[in-house]
């Protein structure tokens, strides 16, 4: 069972990150519910045995893991039929490795290898691998991960070569510009950093990570409020959500700037009311206060777009359902299902059996209260 913060279960007052190896008969009353329970795959140890014989044991994360026999802390992966299974991150990499090395013309398999490796922060073997996938022929997105990945490392003058090459592959895309900003943010230039944000704003004006750099290179060298303008001043003739939607981002987290939070996610509504991501943030800030009126009133006129954007529909339905609003939920799930997007069709199917499944509680709830009423008659 592992835990965050301070929980009390079986009598334990448990306290901190670490996790409790116990067998299930030390809980008498029950197994907490937040407990997770982890069947080994191999043979347990004797240690472990020895520990269970005990009775229940205190250990860190890490130790937990080392006890069920995993190499490195543990790490999720699928089976060959789809399953989530866990398995330490050093046995995954090392059969990454493996399987690379057994055919290295394989591209991806190479490029498999270095996402693990660039995920749990494996630079330097990232590094190495996909210089050898670049090599190989690789693409246009292998130099900008290679680039990356020098660059995470302060390799500054192999990361610039490397991203204007990315950047020369990738005509579309903002991000090695973005990248070759963050590298002259390193080296204290200005100027360059300015120009590179400006450059990937102009390969794809929608960029909302391009806009979030601007404003914090401008708040850095002002404060909030000529950050906003300056952001304004240089959208003034691009026609974008992508602005408003990025500076609310930077208020939406926190509760004390919510509202501000609300106002800029409004401009974005007004400057593109098409906008997906717009209404997407403009309707989840509604729901954060609460107002679920707001919502359905927001997202309403766009039934249309939900069939090919679930989080549009996944806040709509819940908008709808928290107001107990049933008819119009039973038709939003009705027209989600014959939608072409598998995840929508998905979402309609199981929003539907939590649906089915509360009115069968209330009839449930409306006939036992029937009960003592007849028995009184």
């Amino acid at each position: 069972m592992t835990t965050n913060g301070q929980q009390q279960a079986g009598g334990l007052n448990i306290t901190g990150g670490a996790a409790i190896v116990a067998p299930v008969s030390a809980f008498p009353n029950g197994v907490p519910g937040n407990a997770l329970i982890v069947i080994p795959m191999n043979k347990p140890t004797d240690e472990l045995k020895g520990l269970l014989e005990q009775g229940p044991t205190a250990v860190t994360l890490e130790q937990m893991w080392q006890l069920l026999g995993f190499n490195g802390p543990a790490v999720q992966v699928q089976d060959d039929q789809g399953r989530p299974i866990a398995i330490g991150l050093e046995d995954l990499l090392a059969g990454l490795e493996k399987h690379w090395t057994e055919q290295p013309d394989d591209l991806n398999r190479g490029r498999i290898f270095a996402q693990e490796l660039l995920k749990h922060n494996r630079l330097a073997r990232a590094e190495q691998v996909l210089s050898k996938v670049v090599a190989k022929g690789g693409t246009g997105d292998d130099w900008l991960a290679l680039g990356v990945a020098q660059l995470s490392q302060d390799k500054h003058d192999k990361a610039e070569g490397t991203l204007k090459g990315a950047q020369n592959l990738l005509k579309d895309n903002p991000y090695p510009s973005l990248h070759l900003a963050k590298l002259y943010q390193a080296r204290k230039d200005d100027a360059k950093e300015r120009e590179f944000i400006e450059k990937a704003i102009a390969i794809d004006v929608d960029c909302i990570d391009a806009w979030a750099y601007l404003f914090q290179y401008e708040k850095q060298r002002g404060d909030e409020a000529s950050a906003v303008a300056a952001i304004e001043k240089f959208s003034a003739d691009k026609k974008t959500a992508a602005p408003y939607i990025a500076i609310q981002g930077f208020y939406a987290a926190n509760e004390e700037t919510r509202d501000k939070a609300v106002e800029y996610a409004k401009k974005a509504v007004a400057q593109n009311p098409d906008n997906p991501l717009a209404l997407l943030c403009l309707s989840a800030l509604y729901g954060q206060k609460n107002d679920l009126e707001a919502v359905v009133r927001l997202l309403q006129p766009h039934e249309a777009k939900m069939s090919r954007d679930v989080r549009l529909a996944n806040n709509y339905f819940e908008a709808l359902f928290q107001s107990r609003q049933l008819e119009k939920v039973t038709k939003l799930l009705n027209a989600l299902a014959g939608s072409p997007s598998k995840e929508v069709k998905q979402f309609a199917i199981e929003r539907s059996r939590a649906v089915a499944q509360y009115l069968q509680q209330q009839q449930q709830q409306l006939a036992a209260a029937a009960q003592p009423a007849q028995r009184k008659a």
